[in-house]
């Protein structure tokens, strides 16, 4: 008796031990207050608010350390869906330890231990996943975040598994092989588990293991042949669009090489003995369809034979050449036995634009003339307003061989014909009455992605060599001075000159998704096709609806016919010009400027946080509204730094604080001596950048006479230029000095922030003077002045 009972006691210590010792382990769920079934955004929610609640430098309460640090690793847990998966699954935490004991041995799964050895499938854990499956694993995210877009520039092969499939098993070899060849010519692979992203799966429309798909433009296809290599390889391929790369043979090469004036695209021609063009060759052409027209030339054809004498092909490796506007000779030449994606790539890149190519659209023009980027070195375009009559081929030509013998790594040189973008033209040429404008050369430098660009008219051209030593001239002074460019203007956005090729690539589209529809049809993919048939009921009831809502409303609309037609009457003669006005709605481009006041002053300066700035303007009540609205057009392209802030103070209540704040900067830095005894100082149009947590100051001062309409303003870059142009006005006429300030015109005033945006950049760049102050003006100084 005694036996059974000392048996009974042993088992129950045991028991009590595990008890205790998965008891303090903790719920991740229980410590966040959430549920099973909560989305990421609440969870993120609850860990925000008890981040703050629990941090010890605000709860210094005995345990608020201890709390913190499980409100975290719970985050952690619940914020990974692996994670959360594993803990969902097995409650573990990590992804190596169990919940409530070591796994050395084996896992722990309801106060049981099992030996994984017994189990040992390769599908039965995560942990024992393949290789390349972990490797390539796609979150939904992930997949619409990254491999959507990326599918417009190359093919992805997606593979659908999980856990606990046995056919999985079966296709892992032809798998493995499929995917080592494919990788290396620049498909993309992807792993879904259905287990961990069934989200993922229904969204592929993937409702059953193992499946293999294809993602092409954001179009997904489904595999549905027996899984073999040469199938697989033969998807991928037929994934592709048609008509990517033209066979050229003797017969067509001249006209497939002329049509880079048309396409404004530079060509290539790969000339190999293959019979078919090889894959890599084709997925290459799709990843660079956007710059550059692809031809085939098979060496074994005996219609190939003068192409081949005629650019001393040799015939034993592969040839690439790429030809511009020259189509006598290559631009560049390539010539291996196994070509690599990655030199392929580079030499693509390398030749994706013409020496001289036309600006089609606003794509090509970004890329052609990038906005100019801070810690970039700057770029130029060298721009031919021309036309495409007969009369402008002489100085086309020209043009392009002044470009081919003077390119530079910071200019770009293209053309634009002027029939085909007006808007653009019209504020680049200066002589916009006549109905034919000669050729005009522009050079410009873009400032930002609003449109803002600094332009200088050179000559109007005509292909003579004082044409060109002029332009050489210009391009000279341009890299010692790029102040040369005095013009600015708004650029409006190019007209899409290939939209008209819109409908054709419709129908190829169209066909290429019909031939698609059959094929799913042909294999009774029902289940996958109830989407498709969905939509198309749906657009069929939308259609029927409309027509019939359109026949009982014409009665209607006859009966209201002349009352519209008396209010469009009165419409024009009340107010002429404001449905032109409507038609366009403004962009909505605005910059958030507040007001320095005794409010906002703490916050905004004092108490600024360490490594921001507050770009302050300072205006009168008179010029507010002019001086603002010049302001938000030159801070614009600076808003999107996250350390600047921009406000303004009015002078007229707050004089006596920018006086005081002044006379801190003087003492400190000796701005100038002249002004430092003059009291009385107009300070309208200054900008003050203020670093409220080291107490230094960056100064605007304009200089503005108010005697030359045209005159320019420039920043203060220590008070040299700048202090002694004003008080030479002050000097002469003393007595003056305020009165002419309040006469002055809105244009006068809108000069004074000409040169703001340069002084900007300088501040970007940290190369204006800093002036440090003791410390900032009390309060009482930023009351306003009575």
């Amino acid at each position: 008796m005694s036996a059974p009972l000392a048996l009974v006691l042993v088992l129950s210590v045991l028991l009590t031990g595990a008890a205790h010792a998965a008891g303090p382990e903790m719920d991740p769920y229980k410590i966040l207050g959430v549920t099973r079934s909560a989305s990421q955004a609440e969870i993120k929610k609850v860990y925000k608010r008890l981040a703050k609640e629990w941090h010890p430098d605000k709860n210094k309460s005995p345990g608020a350390e201890d709390m913190f640090i499980k409100i975290t690793k719970s985050y952690e847990i619940l914020s990974s869906e692996d994670k959360r998966a594993n803990y969902d699954r097995y409650g573990q935490t990590d992804d190596t330890q169990p919940y409530g004991g070591n796994s050395r041995y084996g896992q722990r799964q309801e106060g049981f231990y099992f030996d994984e050895s017994f189990f040992n499938f390769p599908f039965n854990s995560k942990n024992h996943r393949d290789f390349a499956d972990s490797k390539y694993t796609l979150h939904f995210n992930q997949y619409v975040n990254e491999v959507v877009p990326d599918s417009y520039k190359r093919p992805y092969l997606i593979k659908i598994t999980s856990d606990w499939c046995f056919s999985c098993i079966h296709i892992e070899p032809v798998w493995k092989e499929v995917v080592q060849e494919m990788e290396t010519l620049g498909v993309g692979i992807g792993v879904v588990d259905v287990g961990y992203e069934r989200r993922l799966a229904n969204h592929l429309g993937a409702h059953r293991t193992p499946s293999i798909l294809g993602v092409i433009n954001g179009k997904v296809t489904f595999f549905h042949y027996a899984v073999a290599k040469e199938h697989l390889r033969q998807f991928v391929e037929d994934l592709l669009p048609q008509r990517l790369v033209e066979w050229v043979t003797d017969k067509n090469d001249l006209q497939f090489l002329s049509s880079w004036h048309e396409l404004n695209k530079p060509h290539v021609l790969l000339f190999d003995q293959v019979p078919v063009v090889p894959l890599l060759y084709k997925l290459t052409a799709f990843a660079y369809k956007d710059y550059l027209q692809f031809g085939y030339v098979d060496q074994g054809l005996t219609e190939t034979a003068d192409l081949q004498k005629q650019f001393n092909i040799n015939t034993y490796a592969p040839t690439m050449l790429v030809f511009k506007e020259n189509v006598e000779k290559p631009a560049d030449i390539i010539q291996a036995k196994g070509m690599k994606k990655q030199i392929i790539d580079e030499f693509m890149s390398n030749n994706r634009f013409l020496l001289v190519p036309r600006l089609v659209n606003q794509k090509l023009f970004d890329e052609l003339c990038p906005v100019k980027q801070f810690h970039r070195r700057r770029k130029y375009c060298v721009l031919l307003i021309t036309g495409d009559e007969e009369t402008f081929s002489f100085g086309n030509e020209a043009f392009l061989s002044f470009a081919s013998t003077n390119s530079k790594e910071v200019v770009r040189f293209s053309y634009v014909y002027q029939r085909l973008q007006q808007p653009l033209c019209d504020i680049f040429m200066q002589n916009k009455d006549t109905v034919e404008s000669p050729a005009q050369v522009v050079i410009l430098e873009r400032r930002n992605a609003a449109g803002k660009a600094l332009f200088k008219q050179v000559t109007a051209w005509n292909g003579s060599e004082d044409d060109k030593q002029c332009l050489l001239e210009e391009l000279e002074r341009l890299q010692k001075d790029p102040s040369i460019l005095v013009h600015d203007a708004m650029l409006p956005e190019l007209n899409n000159e290939f939209a008209s090729m819109f409908v054709i690539r419709w129908i190829y589209a169209s066909y290429d998704y019909l031939t698609e529809v059959i094929d799913d049809i042909l294999h009774n993919n029902w289940r996958e096709m109830m989407p498709l048939l969905s939509l198309i009921f749906s657009a069929l009831f939308i259609l029927f609806g409309t027509v019939v809502v359109q026949a009982f409303s014409d009665s209607s609309e006859d009966k209201q016919a002349k009352p519209k037609a008396k209010d469009g009457t009165k419409s024009q003669n009340g107010s002429p010009g404001n449905g032109s006005a409507s038609s366009r709605p403004p962009k909505k481009n605005f910059v958030e400027v507040t007001e320095l006041t005794d409010i906002t002053y703490m916050s905004n300066l004092v108490k600024l946080r360490p490594g921001h700035m507050n770009i302050v303007l300072v205006i009168t009540d008179a010029s507010k509204n002019i001086l603002l609205s010049k302001y938000a057009k030159e801070v614009y392209s600076f808003t999107g730094s996250l350390t600047l802030h921009f406000s303004f103070l009015n002078i007229d209540k707050h004089g006596e604080w920018m006086d005081t704040l002044l006379e801190y900067a003087q003492d400190a830095m000796q701005i100038d001596e002249d002004d430092a005894g003059n009291r009385k100082m107009d300070y309208t149009g200054y900008v003050l950048a203020l670093n409220g947590h080291k107490k230094y100051l960056c100064l605007f001062k304009p200089v503005y006479t108010g005697e030359d309409i045209d005159s320019k303003s420039s920043e203060d870059e220590g008070g040299a230029s700048g202090g002694r142009s004003r008080p030479s006005s002050r000097d002469n006429h003393p007595p003056r000095r305020s009165k002419r300030s309040r006469s002055l015109s809105t244009l006068q005033i809108h000069h004074k922030l000409d040169r703001l945006a340069l002084w900007m950049e300088r501040l970007m760049e940290g190369t204006l003077p800093r002036y440090y102050i003791p410390t900032w003006p009390g309060l009482d100084k930023i009351n306003p002045s009575k």
